[in-house]
């Protein structure tokens, strides 16, 4: 399997070291896509959101037994006897320390999401739980442990099933480190044909659509941050003007390079959140946010199995599509991406090492993050009767809850400066997976190719957020989940192929 075409130097001109039918037909689709959603916003948005709605309907339980399969699969590789095996050649060494590595897996894979959904996802459970009355404590113990569930080890374990598969085939075997190399054990040399520039198709379609969305949410918080702090009026052109603002701060960090720009942008993005997150213990009600702490992972944990297989199959509620399954289909939509990117910087690496640092670092800054956050917010609306943390817009709650804390001013502002910087790694992290997967796999591709793609990211941001398509492309990009679940479950059984092949086994 160590035979087969490496990565070869990129040419330095550009557009000459591409995979001509990935990034060609890549280009031409996004395209097609954003013309219909930014033109024909209303349309697409009936028909993505009426495909959504179908998919899970009746492929609910594929979701939720193909995460409960990845998860189980994850913590079977982590303990197996292929769990020393390194992720390059036997006497590599990790090309960045554990800091470096680890700011780069929080920055690409959690993201603008953290900031959005800390407060206003625990706050919405609270009130309207899945079942039984909300506003009540047990509505709040019951929000904190969704909340963990959504964004803990069952998302995390997506994400490596990708991750290690490109880690290992690409740096221990020589194959392109592109989302076709994770079939090879299956098809063989035909990833080089028009199965394996299909995957990788899919997987740039899945990562830039991905990409987009979250910047035009993250714009959308940003404005609202600043007219929270200094009255800046809420408006497509503001959006328009942060977009072009940020893209272009990215820009520069892809011309940079992953060293000089993407891991110290994430270093920076890691102290910011580390320092919002001490403060918001220490400045919010601290002793219940300790004791909520400690109640919310037993509650976690205790009811992990429940979760993991209830599909409310007895009695169907609306709920299920709107939360456990739309996560769930995003998370393997973007998987793609965040996969790639973290399987980058993990090259020396050992499986178990792997396995263990992204499924529960990731997890633990999430139960923290949450934590302090949304149950800040839902202390300041039963505690203290502040309404006003659940009335206000989605992406103006997490201003809102700062407005009842000491230095409101201050934290508000590190607030936007820590969603710019995540729409930042979000765009420079994209941009680097999409320019490698549409070179054929290289990773030395020349600049100017990267740029092109960060470029694009904005660009398609700006065109969606005038055309009101950012809901409809959201609905897209969950829609793609099923067909790329099965790309994860055939990931899966290559990755157990690729491992048993090893001469020592």
């Amino acid at each position: 399997m160590d035979q087969h075409i490496p990565e070869g130097k990129a040419d330095s001109k550009l557009f000459t070291s591409i995979c001509r039918p990935v990034f060609f037909i890549s280009a031409g689709l996004i395209v097609l896509v954003c013309v219909y959603g930014a033109g024909f916003s209303d349309h697409a948005m009936v028909t993505f959101s009426s495909i959504q709605s179908w998919l899970v309907t009746n492929f609910g339980w594929f979701y939720m037994a193909s995460i409960a399969f990845f998860f189980g699969f994850v913590v079977y590789l982590a303990f197996s006897r292929f769990a020393n095996i390194k992720l390059g050649a036997d006497d590599s060494v990790p090309e960045y320390s554990y800091v470096s590595w680890f700011s780069m897996l929080f920055s690409a894979g959690m993201g603008i999401g953290l900031l959005f959904f800390g407060v206003s996802e625990p706050l919405t459970h609270f009130a309207q739980p899945p079942s039984g009355i909300g506003g009540t404590a047990d509505a709040a113990a019951r929000a904190m442990e969704i909340t963990f569930f959504h964004w803990g080890l069952q998302a995390w374990s997506v994400y490596i099933v990708v991750g290690l598969s490109l880690a290992y085939f690409s740096f221990r075997h020589g194959l392109p480190l592109s989302i076709r190399s994770a079939l090879y054990p299956l098809i063989g040399d035909r990833i080089y044909g028009p199965i394996g520039h299909a995957v990788d198709i899919f997987a740039v379609l899945g990562t830039m659509f991905g990409v987009a969305t979250s910047l035009g949410l993250g714009v959308m918080q940003v404005n609202a941050g600043l007219s929270f702090l200094f009255d800046v009026e809420v408006s497509t052109y503001v959006q328009i003007l942060l977009i072009v603002f940020i893209t272009a701060i990215a820009t520069i960090s892809v011309v940079a390079g992953l060293d000089a720009g993407i891991r110290r942008i994430s270093e920076l993005n890691l102290l910011l959140a580390i320092v919002m997150l001490v403060f918001i213990l220490l400045a919010g009600p601290t002793a219940t946010l300790l004791g909520t702490l400690i109640q919310n992972i037993g509650g976690y944990l205790s009811s992990m199995v429940d979760m993991t297989f209830n599909l409310y199959a007895y009695e169907p509620i609306e709920w299920m599509g709107d939360w456990t399954l739309f996560y769930w289909a995003w998370w393997i939509s973007w998987s793609p991406f965040v996969g790639m990117f973290i399987a980058r910087v993990s090259r020396g690496r050992t499986v178990r090492e792997f396995l263990i640092a992204v499924l529960l670092v990731p997890t633990v800054v999430s139960v923290l993050w949450m934590t302090a956050f949304g149950d800040t917010a839902i202390d300041q609306l039963a505690n203290q009767g502040f309404e006003g943390v659940k009335n206000a817009a989605l992406e103006l709650q997490l201003f809102t809850m700062l407005g009842q804390l000491p230095l409101t001013t201050i934290t508000s502002f590190v607030g936007i400066i820590l969603v710019m910087v995540f729409f930042i790694t979000s765009s420079d992290s994209g941009s680097l997976v999409i320019d490698s997967i549409t070179a054929g796999g290289k990773v030395d591709a020349p600049k100017p190719q990267r740029v092109f793609w960060a470029l694009i990211e904005g660009a398609i941001a700006i065109a969606l957020l005038l055309g009101g398509g950012l809901t409809a492309l959201q609905a897209a990009v969950i829609a793609t989940g099923l067909p790329f679940t099965i790309v994860l479950l055939a990931a899966c059984y290559a990755i157990i192929q690729g491992l048993r092949s090893e001469p020592r086994y």
